[in-house]
């Protein structure tokens, strides 16, 4: 009989890399562009170097930040489908908060908050990247109309406001959690983790 602490692998080390590499971009990119949505946040500009260079750096940041994205969620594309038990597992959210995970649907490698906060970033950093292209000045602003850039800044700061709130979210969650952010730093987790939190993805890695 396996021991309940005996280590699984659950996420490679190029997973785990790319991860924190888009979670520092992501901390740079979230600073930087505080700085220029808000005058009493333009302090957080001297960290990079003042306003102008704040300026120039955001939108780079930002490119290169989705690109990582985009490369990891690739990767955990198909294991981010929304099902059946994912939908129950919504219904119960009391019993999420109340660790009441006895009374929870089996749940596979992510959980449905997990899935959720997936397709958000799906969509409003793809939004960033797009509306972001739009207002990035010299390089395509000037191409388009007032009333589009002014419609593309307020769709920016939205998507903005929606991801720093499901990352703030992730990141609570990962420390209430215990045993998850381990797992995104040593790559592993315990048999008795991932049958409390993940039942039906240790039974699919245990037949």
């Amino acid at each position: 009989m396996p021991n309940p602490s005996d280590p699984i692998l659950r996420y490679k080390a190029l997973i785990r890399a790319n991860h924190w590499f888009v979670a520092i971009t992501f901390i740079l990119m979230a600073i930087s562009g505080l700085a220029l949505f808000y005058p009493s946040f333009f302090f957080l500009s001297y960290l990079f170097g003042g306003g102008p260079s704040d300026r120039i750096l955001h939108p780079f940041i930002g490119v290169v930040m989705y690109v990582s994205f985009l490369s990891l969620a690739i990767r955990f594309w198909r294991r981010n489908y929304i099902n059946g038990n994912d939908l129950q597992w919504s219904k119960q959210i009391g019993d999420v908060v109340l660790n009441r995970e006895e009374k929870l649907p089996p749940v596979g490698f992510f959980n449905a908050g997990q899935k959720y906060l997936y397709w958000t970033m799906m969509l409003t950093l793809s939004a960033l990247l797009i509306t972001g292209v739009i207002i990035w000045r010299p390089y395509f602003a000037p191409y388009l109309s007032i009333p589009a850039i002014r419609i593309a800044v307020l769709i920016h700061s939205f998507s903005a406001f929606v991801i720093i709130a499901g990352i703030i979210v992730h990141i609570y969650a990962a420390i209430w959690i215990k045993g998850s952010i381990p797992a995104m730093t040593r790559g592993t987790v315990t048999r008795a983790w991932a049958r409390q939190h993940h039942l039906d993805w240790y039974r699919k890695i245990n037949k």
